[in-house]
């Protein structure tokens, strides 16, 4: 097919590929709120990452490889950030508190300290506010209670500890703020449907067939 009169051959197209082994519950929690294929708009800062990572991928400087991973993991959490912005983007309950100046703080100090031995008063003190206003406010914004999303938060990091460490079930129990591990059990098979030590035994299992 002849080309149209006058076309503009300067523009190039770069497809940059970057593949993540994604097995853990933890970035599930993130692919389960993305569609299968997602589109955004690039901008300024974006399309400078870009071609910087470009030039990256035809240099053989010393610490190439770590400088792809790390420009790779925040051109993810760029595109991300981007979508999540977007109107038709339906973005997560707990994305969308981590902006609010009282949920958020709370939010953050789970995420940082989950085997602390934490109540509502004191994730209530995170936030300068009363238990019954975080309790309120931490509901409407991610949809079940804070010590609710704790327990759910501790099992999703137990899943991917008992998959990938060789630590004991007593081990992880500990260190996710639990007294003993009989307790740890009963509320990991709660949530998962499973007990800890099965959880291992079929993780393994999956791996190996991999």
């Amino acid at each position: 097919m002849a080309d149209p009169v006058g076309a503009d051959h300067t523009d190039r197209l770069v497809l940059l590929v970057g593949v993540y082994h994604v097995r853990g519950r933890v970035p599930q929690r993130l692919l389960g709120a993305l569609p299968p294929v997602l589109v955004v708009p690039e901008d300024q800062d974006c399309a400078a990452l870009r071609d910087y990572l470009d030039a990256q991928l035809d240099a053989g400087r010393p610490g190439r490889q770590v400088v792809l991973d790390r420009l790779l993991d925040w051109l993810l959490v760029c595109t991300v950030r981007d979508w999540f912005d977007q109107p038709e983007a339906e973005a997560p309950g707990w994305y969308r508190a981590l902006s609010d100046d009282t949920v958020g703080p709370v939010l953050r100090a789970m995420h940082d300290a989950p085997g602390r031995p934490w109540t509502l008063a004191s994730l209530a003190a995170q936030a300068g506010v009363s238990r019954s206003t975080l309790a309120k406010r931490f509901t409407a914004l991610v949809g079940e209670p804070p010590l609710t999303y704790l327990t759910d938060w501790r099992m999703t990091l137990a899943a991917d500890l008992l998959a990938e460490s060789t630590a004991t079930v007593a081990a992880v129990a500990r260190h996710l703020g639990y007294a003993d591990a009989f307790g740890f059990s009963a509320a990991f098979k709660r949530v998962h449907g499973v007990s800890p030590s099965g959880h291992r035994r079929l993780t393994r299992v999956d791996a190996t067939a991999a």
